[in-house]
């Protein structure tokens, strides 16, 4: 009899386990499955989402291209990476002193405070090419530095840079390459801080404009890139300005002297790679980089190609602020009311709280936009105002083109001390063994 008892409970455990087994299967695959809300048709629906990047086939959305005089070139849109034009922009070229760049970023980044003064010594100077005629012993401050690199594309100020971050010019050259691999680009390495010809010194259109698509970014990068301007003094020991040392800076990048709403980049040069120009303008929220390298006719290039982006793209409000509000029912809450009391609470408010835009090439209207709404069937107490509670996807043709989180309106309590769900069953199967 004993010997049966306990073969039952043999079984009774394997039944047992595959129940849990298939409950715990049941409540995943439910806790996953979202409601839906189509703000078009106002039902609720299943909706399987699986994310997708979206992408427009320039050569299909646009009837002509520019007609550049550059061997490679390409626009990009920089809020969703689209390309808007190119022409061989795989191609690897040298690219001269756009180098700058990326040296700049580096700098910016690289944790060395830009207000330390580095002391200029012997082998920061005397660099071929451009310059602003650092001498042995003057005092700069690493931001004064970056402004003469990419005002002046002073070869100099690059040595000085990178010897006084790094400790060489290779070791600063490893550290630009190191953000190659960070931003994932394969068509592009780093032998110098200036762009001066090297056969392992290359990049390509495409792997600069998104160099600089993520130079931009930076605030501080931004705005020395765009002045036109600037003067800066060596400092004297104490600290103050050394006015007789004071070195004037006009900004090589014409583009931002000819065209409206420029704001950067960079130009570059040399006998081997020829013409090489990086441009940026930003209107009406929509921010477009231009590359051209060996370009004979750079500046008509550029701008023919930001006008061309700037016709087909623009900037399109998906949502306004607090425009979706939804009611989520809620388990085990309550609230105060004035008189102390707890007040039962059956459903929470949500809404998206900030507006949200896209920029998406002309051709799409906002009415072709579909926006549906992730929503959980219920929530348990306590929530917090301000707790993610789902979310509005936007799709175009199935494509996903941005979206919106929703949280919660208001602060709910709970009294209950909350165990999980898998807990819960398998305390339950257990007491039924016991």
């Amino acid at each position: 009899m004993r010997k049966r008892i306990v073969k039952i409970k043999k079984h009774a455990k394997f039944i047992t386990g595959s129940l849990v087994f298939l409950l715990v299967s049941v409540l995943i695959i439910s806790s996953v499955q979202e409601i839906i809300y189509s703000k078009k048709n106002n039902n609720y629906h299943a909706f399987s989402y699986e994310k997708n990047n979206f992408y427009i086939d320039s050569v299909s959305a646009f009837a002509a291209f520019p007609d550049v005089s550059a061997r490679s070139a390409i626009l990009i849109e920089t809020y969703s990476g689209d390309i808007v034009y190119e022409l061989n922009s795989k191609k690897r070229l040298p690219m001269a002193s756009t180098t700058k760049i990326m040296t700049a970023i580096t700098a910016i980044e690289s944790g060395v405070p830009l207000d330390k003064v580095i002391i200029i010594t012997k082998e920061m100077t005397g660099a071929e090419g451009s310059s602003v005629y650092l001498y042995e012993n003057e005092r700069f401050t690493l931001y004064d530095l970056i402004y003469a690199l990419l005002l002046n594309s002073a070869n100099d100020s690059a040595e000085a840079i990178a010897i006084s971050i790094a400790g060489s010019i290779d070791k600063f050259a490893d550290m630009m390459n190191d953000k190659v691999k960070f931003l994932n680009l394969t068509d592009t390495n780093f032998k110098n801080p200036h762009g001066l010809d090297s056969d392992m010194h290359y990049t390509t259109a495409y792997d600069l404009a998104k160099i600089s698509a993520y130079a931009l970014e930076n605030d501080i990068f931004r705005e020395i890139c765009k002045t036109q301007t600037k003067i800066i003094y060596p400092k004297n020991s104490d600290g103050t300005n050394n006015e007789t040392g004071a070195r004037y800076l006009r900004n090589h990048n014409k583009i931002l002297r000819i065209y409206k709403d420029a704001i950067g980049v960079k130009t570059g040069f040399t006998k081997k790679s020829g013409r090489c120009l990086v441009s940026a303008a930003e209107r009406d929220g929509t921010r477009l980089v231009a590359v051209t390298l060996n370009a004979s006719n750079d500046w008509n290039d550029h701008m023919e190609m930001l006008d061309y982006g700037f016709a087909n793209y623009r900037n399109l409000k998906l949502c306004k602020e607090n425009e979706y509000q939804f009611d989520i029912n809620i388990v085990n809450g309550y609230k105060i009311n004035e008189n102390g009391e707890k007040i039962s609470v059956n459903t929470i408010k949500c809404e998206n709280i900030s507006a949200e835009s896209v920029i998406l090439p002309n051709s799409i209207e906002k009415e072709n936009i579909k926006s549906t709404v992730e929503l959980p069937r219920f929530v348990y107490a306590p929530i917090k105002e301000g707790d993610v509670t789902g979310r509005i996807i936007f799709t175009y043709e199935e494509k996903i083109v941005g979206y919106s989180i929703l949280v919660s309106s208001e602060t709910v309590e709970t009294d209950i001390q909350k165990k999980s769900i898998l807990s819960e069953i398998i305390d339950f199967f257990q007491n039924i063994i016991n």
